[in-house]
């Protein structure tokens, strides 16, 4: 292997210039964790903490046992994330995805499971290989190390990425498309491939190294795997693996599921269109694009309007350049061809340039040169890949032309101007059917009021609009629409692309046919048939283009082409309908997709998503099986992994298969057949083992790894994949493995901002994984990106929230290493107020943090785990020293020991730290089980909630006044001088709520805990009731403590489930205390009573005259201030 070292130290000491992210003022808690960190990483490493293995066939014979009872016996946990590429440094976008994983696992490992988490590499592909011949190409135009390169030069072909394309509207809503430009966000806008690997840290004299493809397998997946360590990954580093025939047992795989999946007739041979790269001369598909990831071929009816008599200039353009007799045809493309028999006008942009090519012999077509490029290489032009262009002519020039319209009811049109019309859309040549385009409406109307203005005749445009289409809104939809929407102009773009979207939609689904052949029938019926019999009649032809922009790796702006290719059957009826209905999950048995958003965005793409071109004749990856002349494709190389995973440790030492593994096989023993043995997709025969000459034993060994970790648990990856590589994934497992092994979740997370802002290496505001780790720790980076979100859309990391966790972690673990060596803490009983609500709400934490950690929201699971443990303790520091007592020593140690364990899945080095520093424990905290503690008493819950909400209303009032006064407003009470609080309680509700109570009484269902009615009822019947706008609110309150857990029947009595006189008074010195009072007074009151008794003072009876006496409610007591 090549010397990565040099290059290694290179990227160590890269920082990065004019950073948008935050300065750090002072490091040393930092520091202190750090070391920590890299204590306990050093020793999971040395102990194998996190390598997993199925339980052996020694211990259980494979046949002894089924696979579910095994995994009864042993519960297992499989997690995932898309492997990385490996032409860079992960990022904190890679991180948050890793991340999400990470926390899966470690909370696996608690609830006693034998949880793998597996790593491999991606490299299959044209990126690195197009990258290293840029390399090529620039040392040879700058020298080895760049020496003669000057600023700002840019040779032809050399640029590193093509601009993005400015955002465009999206024209099919069911296709869900990524939204980022992958190589633009990783390269900042460099201009050369050398200056990408020198913004990586690489040192100049290095670059010249990844000109070999080689050596970039050599060099990022170590950083990888050190990156990931350095974050604390969970990660079982025996199974990690490089992509492409650089690793045989990996290319025997990838041999085998193409063979396989051929031989199932998922993989055909024929002609289909294609993204395609003519500079590279071969297909582009998703991965080889520095713009345009997930755009597909769209597909056009091109229509022939043959030229009947030129407009003047035209013919004048064009004279002698054609032969006699020739056919010329302007070629308008249509996503409509339906609506044909209403055409009155050709519209031309008046600026574009437009070429007349040769298509035949005889024929020539007026378009613009992309379309041109597209025809080349689909079979329309008579020399495949060959553009002959006979002439070149405005759009301006063509205007006032006459052409036939095939179909239409006017037989012959004229050729008009249209500013709108584009040359980066079809052909540059657009028909005008203003029937059902508001566009083209808008247009004819412009044209007709200003014909001298355009320089047309009025008869150019003096054209019948006919009924083409009938929907129940219209007979001539589009003009209704400019009508209703006020279109006035062409330039009104809003409102004409609301116009088209209703148009498009009403006239495709309600539509029927007013006109032709098929009048009657339904538009989407029609539409195929309108179009089939204008190709019958040589009026029309296929043509498909990119839907959108798309430039390969190489620079190329790239076309589609019509070609023979071998392709994966994707959409076929049959195996969509399977997957449709695994997505679908109506029996609860098929995938879970966690949010609704993930689910209907793999509906949207399985709806859409047909054949994928699987091989390719450039780049890096493994030979097609039955054709070495193509490579497989790095979308399909890349779909059953995670079957390799579960037993790679079997198969090689090193992630290039170099060194045998435990199973002692070299790679060309992996017979086709020893897959689908060690895949349970055959069984076992004496034929097999002489054949393959791999003994029994070690094939059971590798099908038991298989069969116990299988089906994958959870796939993590970002929401961009949805539309290619997840939807591929689900597709490839149902057509491989048996049933029982498919996928059994995915979580599709979105983008990651950083600091609020989308995440850009050319704007400064970018972190890779190293520079998050490096400058918050691991820990700190796991709370910050835990604290990111969770779900499809975009969430964000921000620097502070990692800041302030550093302190939180440091304090914390000084806190707790000095608390252990207090002599002074209290022992004994526990008392039934501090200490009984401190111990009950851990254990209500304790279990609102699993829930959450079950439903993968770790935001929440993180608020329950340590932002509310924190704040538990800390009210119960308060409320003690308040009280003058000391802190309970067990209530400390239960706090310490549960804080580690709720914490471990987010922040394990920490949690490590204190689990055996603190508490002495003698193994990692990684191999501890979730604590097991008593249910939340929901009395003590509620009177916790109680003091919690009391306090604050109490503190908020005061500061209210402070911030009155602030304002020069006078009041009786001043917060700064010696102060009194009066609280009012009493013990029933105001009879006005009994009716409420009776109501509440009728419609909940005490066994089940769950309304009779939905909410719309009941609240309707609340409002027949009167008094809606203070019952509202106190039927709430009650339906909250129902839910929360609350005894049904105390509630519903009209009785609190706490004893509130007693909470108040116990929370006296706590309110002096926070509140800086003198003295603080509880009276209970009763409803009409002028009288109340003072709780502070022995129940006496005393006077009552505050009005705010009146506004008490049980569990809502009333309050003022007075000074004394």
């Amino acid at each position: 292997m090549a010397d990565t070292t040099a290059v290694a130290k290179g990227v160590a000491n890269l920082s990065v210039a004019a950073s948008k992210t935050k300065e750090l003022k002072g490091t040393e808690k930092r520091d202190t964790l750090v070391e920590i960190e890299k204590k306990y990483q050093q020793k999971w490493e040395q102990d194998g903490v996190f390598e997993v293995d199925a339980p052996s066939t020694a211990e259980f014979p494979l046949d002894s046992i089924t696979p579910d009872e095994l995994r009864e016996k042993h519960p297992k946990f499989f997690g995932t994330i898309a492997y990385p590429y490996m032409n860079g440094r992960l990022h904190a976008g890679h991180a948050f995805s890793f991340s999400k994983i990470e926390y899966h696992t470690g909370f696996a490992r608690m609830q006693g499971k034998r949880a793998l988490f597996p790593q491999g590499y991606h490299c299959t592909g044209l990126p690195i290989k197009a990258s290293a011949d840029k390399l090529v190409k620039e040392i040879e135009m700058f020298g080895q190390e760049f020496e003669r390169y000057k600023e700002d030069e840019v040779v032809d072909g050399a640029a590193a990425a093509a601009p993005a394309a400015a955002p465009k509207a999206k024209e099919d809503v069911s296709k869900f498309n990524a939204k980022k430009g992958k190589t633009v966000a990783k390269t900042g806008g460099a201009k050369y491939q050398f200056q990408i690997l020198k913004s990586l840290g690489i040192p100049v004299q290095e670059i010249h190294k990844f000109a070999d493809p080689q050596y970039w397998l050599q060099f990022f997946p170590p950083e990888c795997k050190k990156d990931l360590t350095n974050f604390g990954a969970r990660i079982d580093w025996r199974r990690q693996f490089v992509t492409t025939d650089a690793n045989p047992y990996y290319d025997a795989f990838v041999r085998w599921q193409m063979n396989r999946l051929k031989e199932l007739n998922k993989i055909k041979f024929g002609k289909r269109y294609t993204i395609y790269s003519i500079k590279d001369g071969q297909p582009c598909m998703d991965h080889d694009r520095s713009e345009g990831e997930g755009v597909l071929p769209q597909e056009y009816t091109a229509l022939k309007l043959k030229v009947k008599e030129w407009a003047p200039k035209a013919a004048e353009a064009l004279k002698g350049k054609l032969p006699d007799g020739a056919n010329v045809y302007l070629c308008p493309a249509t996503l409509r061809p339906e609506t044909m028999y209403g055409q009155v006008c050709c519209f031309v942009g008046p600026t574009l340039k437009y070429g007349v090519y040769k298509a035949s012999e005889n024929e020539y077509f007026v378009i613009t040169e992309r379309a041109a490029k597209n025809m080349a290489y689909q079979g329309i032009f008579e020399k495949e890949g060959v553009i002959e262009k006979a002439a070149d002519v405005v759009g301006s020039d063509l205007v006032g032309t006459l052409v036939n319209a095939p179909l239409s009811v006017h037989k012959e049109v004229y050729v008009l101007p249209m500013d709108t019309v584009l040359a980066t859309k079809g052909t540059g040549v657009v028909t005008s059917v203003p029937s059902d385009s508001p566009d083209d409406c808008a247009m004819m109307t412009e044209l007709a009021k200003k014909t001298e203005f355009y320089g047309i005749q009025k008869e150019w445009v003096d054209k019948e609009i006919i009924s083409v289409i009938k929907t129940p809104t219209s007979d001539l939809l589009a003009p209704y629409l400019v009508k209703k929407l006020k279109i006035n102009s062409p330039k009104d773009a809003k409102q004409l692309l609301e116009a088209k979207e209703l148009a498009y939609k009403e006239g495709f689904y309600q539509g029927v046919m007013n006109y032709g052949d098929f009048k009657g029938e339904k538009v989407e019926t029609a539409k195929p048939k309108v179009r089939q019999q204008l190709i019958d009649a040589g009026d029309a032809f296929a043509y498909s283009e990119p839907e959108n922009k798309v430039v390969s790796r190489s620079g190329d702006e790239c076309s589609v082409a019509l070609m023979d290719q071998w392709y994966i059957d994707y959409g076929e009826d049959s195996w969509r309908t399977v997957l449709y209905d695994y997505v679908e999950n109506k029996d609860g048995k098929g995938l879970n997709t966690y949010y609704a958003d993930t689910q209907h965005a793999f509906k949207g793409v399985i709806g859409w998503l047909k054949q994928w071109a699987c091989a390719r004749t450039y780049g890096l990856g493994s030979k097609l099986p039955w054709d070495h002349n193509f490579l497989v494709e790095s979308l399909s190389d890349s779909t059953i992994y995670m079957a390799y995973y579960t037993i790679a440790h079997w198969l090689h030492k090193d992630l290039f298969g170099r060194e045998k593994g435990k199973g002692n096989i070299g790679a060309e023993q992996m017979i086709d057949e020893v897959w689908d043995y060690v895949f349970c997709r055959t069984d076992l025969s004496d034929d097999l083992v002489a054949k393959s000459g791999i003994p029994k034993e070690t094939l059971d060994s590798m099908r038991r790894e298989f069969q116990y970790f299988y089906p994958l648990d959870i796939r993590v990856s970002g929401k961009d994949l949805i539309p290619n590589h997840l939807t591929f994934w689900l597709y490839n497992h149902i057509a491989l493995f048996p049933r029982e092994y498919w996928p059994k979740s995915v979580r599709a997370n979105g983008h990651l901002q950083l600091n609020g802002e989308k995440m850009s290496k050319s704007t400064g505001n970018f972190m890779t994984l190293d520079d998050v780790v490096k400058k918050y720790g691991a820990d700190a980076a796991r709370v910050a990106l835990a604290d990111a979100g969770d779900g499809i859309s975009d969430s964000n990391f921000v620097e502070d929230v990692a800041d302030n966790t550093i302190l939180r972690f440091y304090t914390n673990k000084e806190w707790i290493e000095e608390t252990l060596k207090d002599e002074s803490l209290r022992t004994g009983e526990l008392n039934s107020f501090q200490d009984a609500l401190f111990d009950n709400e851990m254990n209500a934490l304790v279990s609102e943090a699993r829930k959450h950690y079950e439903e993968t929201s770790y935001k929440l699971a993180l608020k329950a785990a340590h932002y509310d443990f924190l704040n538990a303790r800390d009210m119960y520091r308060e409320a003690c020293a308040a009280a003058g007592i000391p802190l309970h020593k067990d209530l400390v140690t239960k706090y310490i020991r549960l804080q580690a364990l709720v914490i471990t899945p987010i922040a394990p080095h920490w949690a490590d730290y204190v689990w055996q520093e603190c508490l002495g424990e003698p193994k990692s905290i990684q191999f501890a089980l979730w604590p097991e503690v008593p249910a939340a008493n929901p009395a003590l819950t509620a009177a916790r909630d109680y003091v919690r909400t009391t306090s604050s209303a109490i503190n908020s009032a005061e500061a209210a006044q402070l911030k009155k006064m602030a304002k020069g407003r006078q009041s009786d009470f001043d917060p700064k001088k010696p102060k009194k609080l009066t609280i009012f309680a009493t013990e029933n509700f105001p009879t006005w709520q009994a009716k409420y109570i009776d109501l509440l009484s009728e419609v909940w269902d005490a066994a089940t805990g769950a309304q009779k009615m939905d909410d719309k009822e009941l609240n309707g019947r609340i409002a027949k009731m009167g008094e809606m706008k203070k019952a509202m609110p106190f039927v709430q309150e009650l339906k909250k403590r129902l839910k929360s857990g609350e005894p049904a029947e105390q509630i519903l009595s009209r009785k609190l489930s706490f004893d509130e006189k007693a909470t108040l008074l116990a929370m006296i010195p706590g309110l002096k205390r926070t509140a800086g009072l003198e003295s603080v007074q509880v009276v209970l009151v009763e409803e009409g009573s002028k009288t109340g008794k003072d709780l502070t003072n022995g129940g006496e009876e005393i006077e009552v005259t505050a009005p705010m006496a009146e506004a008490a409610l049980p569990g809502q007591p009333s309050f003022f201030f007075t000074n004394v």
